[in-house]
């Protein structure tokens, strides 16, 4: 596997890797990632979700994403299994553009910790 120094290089290389793995032709787009995050997490598999079930598969991930940064922290599983987590710490108000980047810094974290890219 070849060295990726940069966080762009790394975000196209999830990117490529993600939709070569997951989608139909159509490449992944962050909700996309954070989606399937989500329903790692949540750990059942791929199974069907309502609207309002993939809305919490999404939170569930920002959750799990946010974890390290000091923002959340695990709570407790419910009676069907789903996490939850609760708010340490506020988000700061961040521009769009920093919002992406915070985002895309704690995607390639979650995945480098699964060694994601040594695969």
């Amino acid at each position: 596997m070849q060295k990726v120094a940069n966080l762009k290089e790394k975000w196209n290389l999830l990117v490529t890797k993600l939709t070569d793995q997951f989608a139909d032709g159509d490449e992944l787009n962050m909700d996309g990632i954070i989606y399937l995050i989500g329903v790692q997490e949540l750990g059942k598999g791929s199974i069907s979700f309502k609207k309002d079930e993939k809305v919490n598969l999404m939170h569930i991930a920002i959750c799990k994403l946010l974890e390290p940064y000091g923002y959340y922290e695990f709570d407790f599983y419910d009676d069907d299994s789903w996490p939850h987590y609760k708010v340490i710490t506020e988000l700061p108000n961040l521009k769009p553009g920093e919002q992406t980047v915070l985002m895309k810094e704690a995607i390639i974290t979650y995945f480098e910790a699964l060694y994601y890219f040594d695969a």
